[in-house]
Parts: C-alpha cells; sequence; structure tokens
C-alpha cells in the first residue's frame, strides 16, 4: 500500500490559513479497511524459517546475502524457530525420513503459514525417482508457490517471494 508523497506539503508548523490546514488533513489521512492494512503488514514483515536441504539451499542463503539481499522486503530474519515464523522455503531433496520432521516444524508454525517449494526436488522429486525421496513435497504440507530450477537461482527465489506477497496482499486472512 505505498502512500504517494506530496511536494510542498507543510507539517503545520506556521502561520497559515484554515483552508491550508484542511487541505493538509485531506491530503495526510490515508483511509483503508483492516484486512488491507493487516495483509499489509504480513506482505512486508514475512519471517522464513529455514529448512534448506540440499544444494537449492546454498541458493536460498546468497538471496538472504548483500547481493540479492532480501532485507528490502522485510525477510531479512530467518528464523530457526518455527514459532516465530510464518514463511517455510523448503530448498531441496525431501527424504521419507525427512517428512515427519518437515510436517512437525509446520504444524509448529504460527497461522497464518505459507510454503515456498523451492527447486525441482522439492516440487517434484527431481531427478531422484526412487522410494528413499519424496516425490512432492506437496504431499506432506500445502504448497503455496513453487520455485523452479535446478538449482534455482536467487533471482527466482526471489520472483516467487514476491509473487507470494502479491498473493497475501490480495487475498484475506482475517478470521
Amino acid at each position: 500500500m505505498p502512500v504517494e508523497r506530496v511536494a510542498g506539503v507543510h507539517t503545520g508548523k506556521g502561520a497559515g490559513s484554515d483552508d491550508d490546514l484542511e487541505e493538509e488533513v485531506r491530503r495526510g489521512v490515508l483511509v483503508t479497511t483492516l484486512e488491507k492494512a493487516v495483509n499489509w503488514a504480513r506482505k512486508q514483515s514475512m519471517w522464513p524459517v529455514t529448512f534448506g536441504l540440499a544444494c537449492c539451499a546454498i541458493e536460498m542463503m546468497s538471496a538472504g546475502a548483500g547481493n540479492y539481499d532480501l532485507a528490502r522486503w522485510g525477510m531479512e530474519l530467518f528464523r530457526a524457530s518455527p514459532r516465530q515464523s510464518d514463511l517455510m522455503i523448503v530448498a531441496g531433496r525431501l527424504s521419507q525420513k525427512m517428512a515427519p520432521v518437515l510436517r512437525r516444524v509446520y504444524d509448529q508454525m504460527p497461522e497464518p503459514k505459507w510454503v515456498i517449494s523451492m527447486g525441482v526436488c522439492a516440487s517434484a522429486g527431481g531427478m531422484f525417482t526412487n522410494y528413499a525421496i519424496v516425490q512432492g513435497v506437496d504431499t506432506i504440507v500445502p504448497v503455496d508457490i513453487y520455485v523452479p530450477g535446478c538449482p534455482p537461482r536467487p533471482e527466482m527465489l526471489m520472483y516467487g517471494i514476491l509473487t507470494l506477497h502479491e498473493k497475501v496482499r490480495t487475498e484475506g486472512h482475517l478470521k
């Protein structure tokens, strides 16, 4: 919800007529619904939980580094605790042994929560078509955004995050 800055707007400190003051109030008042304001705040302050499983995790870490800087979207804090996170980025292949752990971490996250599946291994099992690898994270947890690639570049992850931001901004989650 960007706020437009109007050039020449005064702070009200100084001599001015009542009409000028009324115009300043009219320009400075932001009217919106509570749902839009809450969704904007959620979009601007997502805290992802770290769940890097394979080579995609290296690309996820580089997306948080200085060259790409996820802090521009309020995501500079990768949390190790699921109780403080609202976004799970599953980066890499998920083994059958790790699937219950992934589900437990997802269940410990507070509502509302979102999941990004990063990489072809997380999304569909990748080149590992055997009994030991889960053929898609969406069989364990509901996935909101799929980021393709092997491994996906940090730019692709950032595009997936921005797509999720748009989804959060437009969909209502208030109950």
